[in-house]
């Protein structure tokens, strides 16, 4: 009688490895199951919008449209269940109420989408949790100390200067159309390594940081994609797609581009000399603060370490500045009234803006109030996410369990009809005293709130105050209504095809 292929020798382990991985595959099933209804119940007292069984929200995340968000906001108050897949949920609030519950603890950064920026970023004041987070803030804090603030201004007016003359060849005393995104992202480029770095790097004119820029334009779109990509959530998949590979190569330029920045500076420092320009420094910038805090704490403070910050502080300090100066010019460009507003304000104080002091920047109250509705309007950031650590019970009795992402959509926050009155018209007269006065505390986050708010919201302040007033100060700009922007919310809310405008001239006096 002919055996069985069971019983042969060489089939018994395949057959045993075949039914070992089988039975592996339906515990994970079973798993995943018992995950999405665990989800489903907990979020049973929150409706949402209509979902795929298998894709979740997927399409309505990856489709760039606030305007379908704005559309969710009304429709559902205070928050929503949005999927990711069929077993992923992130949690959306966009209430006051709820966002002062929300901040007002101390739960972890969600994993989503910071350990996605991790392998090229490090982890720096970003993306930390605990402790570690706790020691850097506390060591990079002085770095942004109004004292060092004000020694910036005539480095930030310079790069702008370095601009305006780019546009004055280009434009004459009529109008001309131009995109301005690009130019502003360079002259950004060089006031974060001036000022935080002490490097003159000519970037605006010979372009020598163009593989940088474009690298990180395109790590923060596969970021994006991979975080609302449940299939590429698995680090192995996404490793051998051919976004994980392009993903390395583009990482591999941030590196470089960051250890070359460090080791300049150190060079001397190894060598036992001095820093370069150190007799004419009158201020320690923020590269000297995080070398000294490595210097005194080499135990806690690690080359890692120092790689993360100054990755971080280089990244986020430049892209989100020059973005919302973008914005800004837009929407002045959108409002003319508003924008000669402004202009008349800035004439008064700075004259033909030759020179500028930190305190009168301080006397630009409206200028002021026309950035600060330009957040409201285009939050540059959009969203920030936890993961709670325990439990969470809103002011309406509505609760979640520990371990769920809450991802407070500031732009749904600052979009809601509930708390803005015609939220999609411009309006800086909401920031007058009176009115913030009258206002939820919690209404207006662009740089969030309590201990992890955003280290640098001063420098962007005071950046965009140097740079607006320089340009309407040279350039009265109206928007170019053939080539309207297009968002594209790649963690940081960019113009997609830049930002077209128009620039006349002003004639000098």
């Amino acid at each position: 009688m002919e055996a069985s292929w069971l019983e042969t020798r060489w089939a018994r382990p395949l057959y045993l490895a075949f039914v070992f991985c089988l039975a592996l595959g339906l515990l994970q099933t079973i798993k995943l199951y018992l995950r999405r209804q665990r989800l489903l119940r907990d979020l049973r007292p929150f409706p949402a919008p209509p979902t795929h069984w298998f894709y979740g929200h997927q399409k309505f995340l990856q489709e760039d449209k606030m305007e379908k968000l704005e559309e969710t906001v009304e429709k559902y108050p205070c928050a929503f269940p949005c999927w990711v897949g069929p077993f992923q949920a992130f949690f959306f609030i966009y209430d006051p109420d709820y966002a002062k519950t929300f901040l007002s603890r101390t739960d972890p950064k969600s994993q989503y989408p910071y350990r996605f920026m991790t392998p090229c970023l490090g982890k720096g004041l970003l993306n930390l949790d605990g402790p570690k987070w706790f020691q850097h803030r506390r060591l990079l804090t002085p770095g942004f100390h109004c004292d060092i603030l004000k020694t910036y201004v005539d480095m930030m007016a310079h790069s702008v200067n370095t601009m305006l003359d780019k546009w004055e060849k280009i434009c004459s005393t009529q109008d001309t159309a131009m995109e301005v995104f690009e130019h502003i992202n360079l002259m950004a480029l060089d006031i974060i390594m001036k000022c935080a770095f002490s490097r003159e790097t000519n970037c605006q004119i010979n372009s020598s940081l163009d593989p940088y820029v474009k690298a990180t334009v395109e790590l923060r779109k596969i970021i994006f994609y991979r975080m609302y990509n449940f299939w590429h959530h698995h680090d192995i998949i996404f490793k051998f797609s051919p976004n994980g590979h392009l993903f390395q190569e583009l990482s591999k330029v941030l590196h470089q581009h960051t250890e070359k920045v460090i080791q300049d500076r150190k060079k001397p420092l190894k060598a036992g000399m001095k820093q370069d320009n150190t007799q004419k420094k009158k201020y320690q910038d923020f590269l000297d603060i995080i070398l000294s805090a490595q210097a005194e704490n080499e135990d806690s403070f690690s080359n890692a370490d120092l790689r993360s910050e100054v990755n971080t502080f280089m990244l986020a300090g430049h892209d989100t500045s020059a973005v919302s100066l973008s914005w800004l010019l837009y929407c002045l460009a959108l409002n003319p009234e508003h924008q000669e507003r402004c202009r008349e304000e800035i004439r008064s104080i700075l004259g033909d803006g030759s020179s500028i002091t930190w305190d009168q920047l301080g006397e630009m109250s409206y200028t002021t109030m026309c950035i600060k509705e330009t957040f409201r309007l285009i939050p540059p950031v959009t969203s920030i996410s936890r993961e709670l650590s325990k439990p969470l019970t809103f002011s309406d009795g509505r609760s979640l369990p520990a371990g769920i992402t809450v991802v407070l959509s500031i732009w749904g926050l600052h979009h809601n009809p509930a708390v803005w009155k015609s939220p999609k018209i411009f309006d800086p007269l909401r920031f007058t005293k009176e009115n913030s006065d009258q206002r939820h505390p919690y209404a207006f986050l662009p740089f969030s709130t309590g201990p992890r708010n955003c280290i640098g919201e001063q420098f962007a302040m005071l950046e965009l105050k140097v740079a607006i007033a320089l340009i309407l100060l040279h350039f009265k700009v109206t928007p170019d209504l053939t080539r309207p922007p297009v968002f594209s919310n790649h963690i940081i809310l960019k113009p997609k095809h830049g930002i077209h405008l128009h620039l006349k001239k002003f004639p000098k006096c």
